[in-house]
């Protein structure tokens, strides 16, 4: 754990990293480049950033506990993310990317009215500030035990690692290590896998030694109910999170949209059933694990058969794939503030320059929140439960609405904003207040069920009597009009080439980044002491996908963006 080459590993990741974040930075021209990537960004390359979008420490840590537990349950909870974004492919993203906006929280001052944004916005903000910074706690944590630094040094180190190549960089910045997260980790499980079969006694052994329900798909407090109440609640998240809005709207179509999604749902279909087997064999192998220790068991069966080297690997993994989750809510924050707060009331007329610094020291800002937050996790204990509680509090009220008024021309701000603060205050109720006065608390069902299902009663209730009396939503009749302006408004010809050479850029780098990682997996396998042979295979087919993105790149085309040579003679 405290070996020399698993620190060299996870520094070497580290530093290449944060070096894409400084190629970027000089990419972003204006809000669209640097918050949406143009509104080009391949599909594939968005739903990949999507999927990563998903995953922290809580990856590893929590689902990873439950399926040491209880097995399967782990991997059944996870579909419902891929049923989640399913539906989400079919009818709901397509529609973000058709309504023009560059943020969800823009679609709703145009649709909803400039008072619902505002309550969003601060909702919203403060949320995902204390969320994504009680998750860097655990990160923190996470390099402290492995590898022996100070819990608090190690806290704003990489807080500030984290939010310097989101604030250089932008969206590009943030896609482009998620993809690399992603292959990093994908090869790290991929070795892992193997090597826990291997110590288990092969797979006939890791079947007789787990217990008899252990491939139950439910069980315990994980009944069909809570199941069937996550998929309602992932539907609303998946498609309604402002986070993954923006993925939808950086593409350059609804049907662009549309694959970004079910990118994501065929990743979620396959990845648990591979990603949850270690924890799973850990059970197996050492069976003895109780209580909150069981949160360790991904980390455990790690140590137990990774070679140095290949253990700095899958920690380097573990903990960008939070980075990933944090960034990508860091950059969407810092969207919202920009375009939706300073150029949206504070000053309309800031130029592309101003809004771009402006982007930046706000990134900056709320990554700094987020430190704070996570440094005083320690001393405050139970902040990462309440940050949960709150997540689950806002989730329905906030994300219900909103999708509601993608397909109503009924709905209207003053009804929203009363559904929102209705929800909001049923759901402090059952959370805080009826646990604490009455000695009542919801099941984890119940508790997702009521969050997500009231507002969308009560939703349905106006727009079945919105219907009877054939009202009209005064803020739908402004919207579509403004929505047929911005359809007529074009890309200038500067703007454009500037966007395609972006994505050019982006494609390339992607490309560079891959080979990267090829080449770090093809030397880690002259040093290690097992998995050899599998490490150096998987880095040879890393080496040859990054032709993929490098023959993308090619494919497009700045020269002939250019203006003819004619049209500026005299």
């Amino acid at each position: 754990m405290h070996s020399i080459i698993d620190t060299t590993v996870i520094f070497i990741f580290s530093a290449f990293v944060l070096a894409i974040g400084l190629l970027f930075a000089r990419t972003g021209r204006n809000l669209k480049s640097f918050f949406a990537g143009g509104e080009a960004v391949p599909w594939f390359i968005g739903g990949l950033s999507l999927f990563m979008s998903f995953f922290s420490a809580g990856t590893f840590v929590a689902w990873g506990s439950i399926a040491y537990k209880q097995g399967w349950v782990a991997i059944t909870i996870q579909w419902t993310m891929c049923v989640g974004a399913l539906v989400t492919a079919v009818f709901l993203a397509p529609k973000w990317k058709a309504t023009g906006n560059l943020t969800a929280a823009e679609f709703i001052r145009a649709r909803l009215g400039e008072k619902v944004q505002k309550t969003y916005i601060g909702i919203f903000t403060l949320v995902s500030v204390f969320i994504k910074g009680s998750v860097l706690y655990p990160v923190a944590k996470l390099v402290s035990v492995s590898l022996g630094f100070p819990l608090m040094e190690s806290t704003i180190v990489l807080g500030i690692f984290m939010i310097a190549y989101t604030a250089i960089g932008g969206l590009w910045a943030v896609m482009v290590t998620d993809i690399l997260q992603f292959v990093i980790l994908t090869a790290a499980v991929f070795i892992l896998l193997p090597l826990s079969l291997d110590r288990a006694g092969g797979f006939d052994q890791f079947v007789q030694h787990v217990p008899a329900d252990f491939f139950q798909p439910i069980g315990g407090e994980y009944t069909l109910g809570f199941v069937l109440a996550f998929v309602l609640y992932h539907i609303c998240y998946i498609g309604g999170n402002w986070t993954f809005v923006q993925r939808y709207t950086s593409v350059d179509s609804p049907r662009s949209a549309r694959k970004v999604a079910f990118l994501f749902a065929a990743l979620y279909l396959i990845c648990p059933m591979i990603w949850m087997l270690p924890p799973m064999i850990y059970q197996s192998i050492n069976p003895s694990l109780t209580g909150i220790d069981t949160e360790n068991a991904y980390l455990m069966i790690c140590k137990l058969v990774l070679p140095p080297g290949l253990l700095g690997l899958m920690l380097t993994g573990m903990y960008f794939s939070t980075s990933a989750s944090a960034n990508t809510t860091l950059n969407v924050v810092s969207a919202v503030f920009t375009n939706d707060i300073y150029k949206g009331f504070i000053n309309p007329a800031a130029s592309d320059k101003k809004l771009i610094s402006v982007a930046r020291l706000s990134s900056w800002g709320f990554g700094l929140g987020m430190i704070i937050i996570a440094l005083l996790v320690p001393a405050a204990g139970g902040i990462v439960e309440v940050v949960l509680s709150i997540s689950a509090i806002s989730g329905g009220p906030l994300l219900a609405p909103p999708l509601w008024a993608l397909f109503s021309k009924r709905i209207n701000g003053k009804t929203t904003f009363w559904i929102t603060l209705t929800g909001l205050a049923v759901n402090l109720y059952f959370k805080v207040l009826s646990p604490l006065v009455f000695d009542i608390k919801l099941s984890r069902a119940a508790e997702t069920i009521i969050g997500v299902g009231l507002p969308l009663i009560l939703l349905m209730a106006y727009e079945v009597y919105a219907r009877y009396k054939n009202l009209i939503a005064p803020e739908y009749e402004s919207y579509i009009k403004q929505k047929t302006i911005k359809k007529a408004e074009a890309l200038v010809q500067e703007e454009a080439i500037e966007v395609k050479r972006q994505n050019k850029f982006g494609l390339k780098v992607i490309a560079g980044s891959l080979a990267f990682v090829a080449v770090m997996l093809l030397a880690l396998s002259l040093f290690t002491t097992s998995g050899s042979g599998i490490t150096a295979a998987i880095g040879v087919v890393i080496l040859l996908s990054a032709v993929i993105p490098w023959r993308a790149s090619q494919k497009v085309l700045i020269q002939s963006q250019t203006v003819p040579v004619e049209i500026v003679q005299h």
